[in-house]
């Protein structure tokens, strides 16, 4: 298998899917080192293909699925215990977390998909905070940062918003 033959099934593979797929796994499918599969990724999206990199690994955004409400809100955490419980927060409550974004003074904004919609996603997401030692984005900024969300109504994305408050971690908008 060539180059673009490769590149070609990294595409009907992603657009298969249920979910996520890690970069290892495509690596073993494929028979390729998992840096030859970042490479392929990164050429890909090169050439305008919609292909999004979280933690739990390479996705193509499903267009047919239901419409949701989104909005961006502005957060705060003191460390990794209440981020778990900020974003564990968002998704008890209905929401899916899309990204993390930061504003940061030399390098403006600085956005990471984090595509977390569950409490499995969450699970992965901390092991992988724990196991790589990385500090979040939000380090950058003394823990402010800012979360797109997907939630099915606004009654949702309401109640996000009150408990949020409650404990703190959100912004008030005034």
């Amino acid at each position: 298998m060539d180059a673009n033959e490769r590149r070609q099934e990294i595409l009907n593979i992603l657009e298969l899917a249920e979910g996520p797929i890690k970069g290892t796994d495509l690596s073993e499918q494929l028979e390729v080192s998992r840096q030859v599969i970042v490479q392929d990724i990164a050429i890909l999206r090169a050439r305008g293909e919609n292909i999004l990199a979280t933690p739990q690994g390479y996705l193509i955004p499903k267009i047919h699925e239901k419409r949701r409400l989104t909005k961006t809100i502005v957060c705060t955490h003191k460390n990794n215990i209440e981020l778990e419980e900020e974003l564990r927060t968002i998704v008890d409550l209905g929401g899916r977390v899309i990204d993390v974004i930061v504003e940061h003074p030399l390098y403006g904004e600085i956005k990471s998909q984090l595509q977390i919609g569950s409490r499995h996603d969450l699970e992965l997401f901390i092991d992988s905070l724990e196991t790589t030692k990385a500090e979040p984005l939000s380090s950058l900024t003394g823990g402010v940062h800012l979360h797109t969300i997907e939630v099915d109504d606004e009654d949702t994305l309401r109640r996000i918003k009150e408990v949020l408050l409650e404990k703190k971690y959100l912004i008030k908008e005034d």
